[in-house]
């Protein structure tokens, strides 16, 4: 009997997977093999009832905290943004805006906004962990921009001594065997600085497609990117329904979907939740008018294999652009949501 793993305390290790080509049939067309995949997604189709909200309220399917653009991010840098971790060099407003109006491609919707020291509050984690011998600034040369001096040079420092001067003639002691070895991070413990912020917009995925939401727009130093955090006030956001699944489990051999990757126009990227053991993952889609239902397909290991469920990303196209529809977990029945 194939054993049914659950992502929870699990590890997740990512790992590349193959795409579907364009304009193939979902679910690899003539193989039969799949034919309970599709089976399963039409119970899921026909089960989803998301209610009057899905339509004309306002259901966030992505992270609030959107990057406007390319961060240009080193590793520390990134490190500090999925961390959550930021300092103020401003005072950031207190003041409530009045209500604001996201767009969503075919209307539009008035909302109560937060403060941007709301904002602002919601996007700080907190401070970085301390690191010992690490400075809580990134070095100058690991700032985005830096070019180093034309008369700088990578040649002996000659400090000043009392008779002019004086080069140091310390040996250098290289790590090794006989010199001393470093545990240090190879990354600073540095938070991000905001420096500006400005009540804007954001592209963000809704229940209702591609919209323009009012966001608390961030300068950040060490980025090239704006940071925006969405601004709408928690009361005016509908949670993400939970979907109807099929009473049994899932066909064998059929793997449900953890959250959308990427979205762009037709081409939708997702991630699988698959044994250690398992081979041949394959992206099974069965695209509707009102919704595409997504999963996986695997070789189920036999044997004996390690209790590990492993996450891989697919990628399929669909045969119209996704717009407005909704994809939804073939296991669970439950819509996804957008986590690059």
């Amino acid at each position: 009997m194939r054993r049914v793993l659950a992502l929870v305390g699990l590890p997740l290790i990512v790992i590349a997977a193959g795409c579907a080509p364009a304009g193939s049939e979902p679910g690899g067309g003539a193989d039969d093999r799949w034919e309970p995949f599709h089976q399963r997604a039409v119970e899921v189709a026909e089960a989803w009832r998301p209610g009057t909200a899905w339509t004309a309220g306002y259901v966030l399917l992505q992270e609030p905290t959107v990057l406007l653009g390319d961060p240009d991010f080193t590793p520390e840098t990134e490190q500090a943004f999925r961390n959550g971790w930021y300092r103020e060099q401003i005072a950031v407003p207190t003041d409530e805006p009045g209500n604001t109006a996201i767009r969503f491609p075919d209307a539009t919707l008035s909302v109560p906004l937060v403060s941007a020291a709301t904002a602002y509050r919601q996007l700080d984690q907190g401070d970085p962990p301390p690191c010992e011998g690490r400075p809580r600034q990134p070095t100058p040369e690991k700032r985005p921009g830096f070019r180093p001096k034309p008369e700088s040079t990578s040649g002996p420092v000659i400090e000043p001594g009392p008779d002019g001067p004086t080069r140091d003639l310390r040996p250098t002691v290289e790590p090794g065997p006989d010199g001393p070895v470093s545990n240090a991070p190879s990354t600073a413990c540095l938070p991000l600085t905001v420096t500006a912020v400005r009540l804007g917009t954001a592209p963000v995925h809704t229940s209702r497609g591609k919209a323009h939401v009012p966001a608390w727009v961030f300068t950040v130093a060490e980025l090239r990117a704006l940071v925006a955090r969405l601004a709408v006030d928690p009361g005016a956001v509908t949670a993400v329904p939970r979907g109807v699944a099929p009473i049994r489990p899932a066909p064998e051999g059929v793997v449900g979907a953890e959250s959308l990757q990427a979205v762009d126009g037709a081409r939708l990227t997702w991630r699988i939740g698959v044994g250690a053991c398992d081979t041949g993952a394959t992206p099974l889609v069965q695209e509707r008018d009102d919704v595409v239902v997504v999963g996986g397909g695997v070789t189920p290991a036999t044997g004996i294999c390690t209790d590990q469920l492993l996450v891989k990303p697919v990628t399929a196209t669909l045969k119209a652009p996704l717009g407005d529809r909704p994809v939804l977990d073939v296991a669970t029945g439950a819509p996804l949501v957008v986590r690059p």
